[in-house]
């Protein structure tokens, strides 16, 4: 595909507003490792699934590929800066925020709108990502207004009603 048709093909994907979350495990020996993404969905309720795409050349996609266990941590808008440390290269992310260890071993992040604690359900190879399929294990929520993204901007998500019908 030329770049021009790249560029018109991403700006048509960045119309599509999301929520930004932060994926979160550990490598084999132990080194917690984590990046932003906006692409996750879920799935299934029975069995509960979820999904996120992991670019291959993403930093931890090899440590994601590997591990039993991931969490999801959807972020609340006053994580704005826990979303721009993850999508960054920094190698020691998780000495400049706070984290803890939650269920499996997997790094938690305090103040999250909701974490999903996720088992590794199933990899699918496809294109120049992989799409990492989760089963949700245990959940934490919180009341926030949520961190979203469009057009290649951070939005705050806030709950004002129902829409009227048309």
């Amino acid at each position: 595909m030329p770049d021009e048709e790249k560029r018109a093909l991403r700006d048509a994907f960045g119309r599509f507003a999301t929520g930004v979350t932060v994926l979160t495990t550990r490598e084999a020996g132990g080194a917690p490792r984590g990046f932003t993404a906006n692409s996750f969905s879920s799935v299934s309720l029975d069995p509960p699934l979820v999904l996120v795409c992991i670019g291959h050349t993403s930093h931890s996609a090899p440590a994601f590929r590997a591990a039993p266990h991931f969490a999801i941590n959807i972020l609340c808008e006053d994580q704005q800066g826990i979303s721009t440390l993850f999508a960054s290269r920094a190698d020691d992310k998780f000495e400049q925020v706070d984290w803890y260890e939650g269920p499996h071993g997997v790094p938690l992040l305090p103040g999250s709108l909701a974490t999903l604690v996720c088992a590794q359900h199933r990899l699918i190879e496809a294109g120049d990502h992989v799409i990492l399929i989760g089963e949700v294990l245990e959940t934490q929520t919180r009341e926030a207004p949520a961190l979203g993204y469009h057009r290649g901007k951070y939005a705050s998500i806030t709950a004002k009603g129902a829409v009227p019908k048309l």
